[in-house]
């Protein structure tokens, strides 16, 4: 059988022996690629020797993984958030050697997935005012919505982010201490005065400004859906997973890294405040529409993509925004659901079966 490359961060690689994978379920991927005829090897880019055109990577030898020296599977699989200018140069080389590798790029600035999709008439609607950030721009969009987020650019998992909004004629910014993230503070700005270390982080890092999307709330509390888009057989995009994140009672950030919980969108939709009236099948069907939608638009300007995940927002008017994107698939609370996404990601690999004989 036909060797399929999963690569894997170094953390996550070296506790596959004790099967300590956190998010990556790698006995799923097995069951996966025994339904495709498809032998899952498990690998780091620093393992690629791409002059031999072998690698080292884990393969599973009975009940146990071992590591072996194979040559370098026609098709692999990227599961890593590689920081570095020089690991982007090697997985591009592989590229060049004609591996073909799904989600050959993983990080993108969030100012360039928005101008992407700012360019198809039909998702304008739908996307919430956004420019880079500097003086000028946050005090533009603070005078004309009362109410912004400020984010790293190329932040991820709600790191970094702050919100400036005007409420009983003061202005406040609402941010995670810098020491202890785990901590977020309101402060009051005087006369919607910006405090200095927020000039400090706009001159060391690229932020953007967006207008403030009034969420839903699930027991008081906001919440978006992220939505898990990947691509199957004969590349073909579908819908593998949706879930709410809800946001904890200390902020507004509902990303789980930074405290806020998961859960299934068919026990928050019905009891979200401002949605009770709205049917739920019709507003997952229009989640469904548009998030492929989206993919489908991203997909022309992005090679190779194939795991997307999309944070929509819900406002309390019912009408969905788009938030942002999130270059890998993510686990939700669905029954299912992990198999599901990583069947898909084996089905993918296997519809390219013919490249590689």
């Amino acid at each position: 059988m036909l060797h399929v490359g999963v690569m894997l961060n170094p953390v996550t690689y070296r506790g596959i022996p004790a099967m300590r994978t956190r998010y990556e379920s790698i006995a799923n991927y097995e069951d996966a690629g025994l339904n495709y005829g498809l032998i899952p090897c498990f690998l780091r880019l620093e393992d690629i020797h791409i002059a031999t055109g072998t690698c080292r990577a884990f393969v599973k030898h009975g009940k146990e993984y071992r590591q072996r020296t194979l040559p370098l599977p026609p098709v692999i699989h990227n599961r890593t958030l590689y920081r570095h200018n020089e690991n982007a140069r090697d997985i591009n080389k592989l590229v060049q050697k004609g591996i073909y590798i799904f989600n050959e790029q993983n990080r993108f600035r969030k100012d360039h997935i928005h101008a992407i999709l700012q360019e198809d008439p039909l998702l304008g609607p739908y996307l919430p005012r956004t420019l880079q950030a500097n003086l000028s721009s946050i005090h533009t969009l603070m005078e004309q919505t009362r109410d912004v987020v400020i984010k790293p650019s190329s932040g991820s998992v709600g790191r970094g982010i702050m919100r400036l909004r005007h409420s009983h004629e003061n202005w406040t910014l609402q941010c995670a201490h810098p020491a202890m993230p785990e901590r977020w503070s309101t402060l009051r700005l005087p006369a919607g005065k910006l405090p200095s270390f927020l000039y400090k982080r706009l001159l060391h890092v690229p932020h953007i400004v967006q207008e403030t999307i009034p969420l839903a709330l699930y027991n008081n509390r906001p919440f978006d859906i992220r939505v898990t888009v990947q691509r199957g057989y004969g590349g073909i995009w579908g819908v593998t997973g949706m879930f709410a994140k809800i946001a904890p009672s200390h902020t507004f950030v509902s990303n789980v890294a930074q405290g806020g919980t998961a859960r299934s969108l068919l026990e928050v939709l019905p009891q979200a405040h401002m949605l009770q009236a709205s049917n739920t099948a019709r507003l997952i069907n229009e989640l469904e529409r548009l998030s492929l939608q989206i993919v489908h638009r991203l997909a022309q300007s992005l090679p190779r993509l194939a795991d997307v995940g999309l944070d929509r927002g819900l406002p309390m008017r019912a009408t969905f925004f788009y938030r942002m994107q999130w270059p890998r698939s993510a686990l939700w609370v669905q029954p299912g659901g992990h198999e599901q996404c990583l069947e898909r990601n084996i089905h993918s690999a296997d519809s390219i079966r013919p490249l590689a004989s």
